[in-house]
This record gives C-alpha cells, sequence and structure tokens, in this order.
C-alpha cells in the first residue's frame, strides 16, 4: 500500500495547513503595519499591502476579502496584544479607582509607544480608528476584561465609554502625562467608583 504523500488531502501535513495560513494572514497584516506608518491608514491600498507581503492579490483576497476586512483584523490582533500587555502590568491593583487609571494610562502608552498602532490617530486616519473602536465587541470585550470583577449589567457600556475616553486622548492628547492623569482621577475614576459600589 502506498502511503500518502504530504500534500494529499488526510495526509500527515493536513495538520500544519491551518498554521501556514495563520503565519501567512500574520505577515500581510505585518506588512500592512509598515505601510500604516509610512503611508497612512487612508492612503494604503490593497495593492500596496499585497505588494509589501510579496504576495499576489488574489492571496491577500483570500485571507482579507476587502480594505476594512484587513483593517479590523490588523486592529483586534493589536488590541488583543496591547489588552494583555495591559492586564499583566495592572494586575496586583485591587481599588477599582486606581485600577481604571492604571488601566487606561497603560493602554495610552502602549499605543503610543508604537509607531504602527499611534499612526492610526493622526488627524486624517483617527476617523477609522474611531469608527472601529466603537463597533468593535472584539475591543469591548477587552476593554470589559480590564475592568474589576463585578456583576454589574452595565459592565459592557462602561467598557465601551472607557475605549471611547481612550480613544479621545489618543486622537486629542492633554497637555502631557501629568494632566491626563489629573483628568482620569478626577472624572474617570469617580464613576467607576460609583459603578462598582454595588
Amino acid at each position: 500500500m502506498m502511503a500518502a504523500s504530504p500534500g494529499d488531502a488526510g495526509g500527515p501535513s493536513d495538520w500544519l495547513r491551518p498554521r501556514r495560513a495563520d503565519i501567512a494572514a500574520e505577515q500581510i497584516l505585518d506588512a500592512a503595519a509598515q505601510l500604516f506608518v509610512e503611508r497612512g491608514v487612508t492612503n494604503t491600498g490593497m495593492g500596496d499591502v499585497a505588494k509589501a507581503a510579496g504576495c499576489s492579490r488574489a492571496t491577500l483576497y483570500r485571507y482579507f476579502p476587502n480594505r476594512q476586512a484587513l483593517r479590523i483584523a490588523f486592529v483586534h490582533r493589536e488590541a488583543r496584544r496591547v489588552g494583555a500587555v495591559v492586564a499583566e502590568r495592572t494586575r496586583g491593583i485591587a481599588d477599582p479607582g486606581e485600577r481604571i487609571v492604571a488601566v487606561m494610562r497603560a493602554a495610552l502608552y502602549e499605543v503610543r509607544a508604537d509607531p504602527t498602532l499611534i499612526a492610526w490617530f493622526t488627524a486624517s486616519d483617527a476617523g477609522i480608528a474611531n469608527e472601529i473602536g466603537q463597533s468593535s465587541e472584539v475591543i469591548e470585550a477587552i476593554a470589559a476584561g480590564l475592568l474589576p470583577p463585578t456583576a454589574d449589567p452595565d459592565r459592557s457600556r462602561l467598557a465601551r465609554w472607557l475605549a471611547r475616553i481612550i480613544m479621545s486622548l489618543l486622537t486629542a492628547p492633554g497637555r502631557d502625562e501629568a494632566e491626563e492623569r489629573v483628568m482620569l482621577e478626577q472624572f474617570v475614576a469617580p464613576v467607576v467608583m460609583g459603578a462598582f459600589a454595588n
């Protein structure tokens, strides 16, 4: 009996196929990230991404059917990464008000420190970032996961509000980090503490 070749359906390498697809999608998103920095999000087209990724347009469209799908995939990937970093940095903070200020400051820092992320908050591209951020269930879930534990039914609404504040500060920063911290402590922390006081 002849053994199945690695490329045959049901053959030994079938388990690699999803992994290969994941790697290809990641490489495309990495190429797009560099273009977002160099050209801006709005000015980056699918042809540009295919060329930078070293793949055909047909291959690109197999993974991302249009520019919006590519943008959303990139934002979700990066939101998960930033969320994990922020969660790790703020894990030991028990006080709800102190925790939310720390979470928001850490999120602002992570985005601002990464050229591929802060590129989304320039004057010409902030609208795209805000549109995705306000409609994304993934971003809402990440934000909710960073909140202190509670059974409050308004948790998801609070998470959306906090995400909007972060996006607002990324688009129109305070005068400096100290001013932003004071604004978060004075205006955001009391709302969060009130929501979790029940």
